[in-house]
């Protein structure tokens, strides 16, 4: 039976769950194919992709620090992709073409709304962070028809650059941290990478409104920094990003094979493991 080829690239990349992750999803949907890890630093990244493709590779995961690399490698782009300026997932197309997909966004929206009962439309969004994790999240969080997403970042023109750039799918505004005083929000959702180094940013008190939630894109064997402090705050749910992985890893494997598995059943398994192993920072 042929094998499809299919590999997430990154620096550093030993820490990935996402070989995994895609594993059990061929096994649950019967799929042939097969997925590893390839550490590839930024330089070499054009060519590790040009030589995976022309061995018969049919997709590949980009991670830090490539996801802006891939974007600019693909030769056609999905809208969401064009819209987040980064891609994740690269699909070959029976012409040899490459395209470029983002599913990130969808992946969150998915676990937020499907997996933990969140609702989105009609509710006040704060993003921490204006990079490229919160790039990725902005337009199909306001395809969700949220009242407003407000994105606040240290450095206030970077907020404000990307709310030019989105302004048009919702209300959408930008902020610097000390003006968030005063503002609460429904659902606080961090897309710094300071809580992996027990660090946050600058929150003012009583951010969070009665019964809001608190979720950290990013993901560890313990609790980040940030969803221990949604507990602090009296969350309704304080939550870290492992379901986002699981949601956006199926979302690429959708695109590539044109089945969508079951994501329950990975999470829970992922989330009852106990793993010695140091925070995992990417896919």
């Amino acid at each position: 039976m042929k094998v499809d080829h299919y590999a997430v690239f990154g620096h550093p990349i030993g820490h990935s769950k996402s070989p995994r992750i895609h594993r059990l999803f061929a096994e649950q949907t019967k799929q042939s194919l097969a997925y590893a890890a390839q550490d590839v630093p930024a330089e070499s990244f054009v060519a590790a992709a040009d030589a995976f493709f022309a061995d018969g590779g049919k997709g590949l995961n980009c991670t830090v620090p490539l996801k802006e690399l891939a974007w600019q490698y693909a030769d056609r782009l999905t809208e969401r992709a064009r819209l987040a300026k980064a891609v994740n997932t690269l699909a070959r197309q029976a012409d040899g073409s490459i395209v470029g997909d983002n599913t990130d966004g969808v992946g969150l929206v998915n676990d937020l709304t499907l997996n933990h009962g969140i609702t989105l439309p009609g509710s006040r969004i704060l993003i921490l962070g204006a990079g490229g994790a919160s790039r990725g999240i902005v337009g199909p969080l306001l395809e969700c028809r949220p009242a407003r997403v407000t994105i606040a970042n240290r450095t206030v023109y970077k907020a404000e650059t990307m709310v030019a750039e989105f302004e048009g799918l919702g209300n959408v505004d930008s902020s610097g941290y000390p003006e968030l005083e005063g503002r609460q929000f429904d659902l606080i959702l961090n897309a710094t990478s300071a809580s992996l180094s027990a660090q946050l940013p600058p929150l003012p008190a009583n951010l969070l409104a009665e019964q809001g939630c608190c979720y950290d894109l990013a993901y560890g064997t313990q609790p980040t920094a940030f969803v221990i402090w949604g507990i602090a705050q009296h969350a309704s749910k304080s939550l870290d990003g492992l379901g986002m992985l699981v949601e956006q890893a199926a979302e690429a494997f959708f695109v590539w094979r044109g089945i969508r598995p079951l994501t329950g059943p990975v999470i829970e398994l992922l989330n009852g493991e106990c793993q010695a192993a140091s925070p995992a920072l990417g896919y």
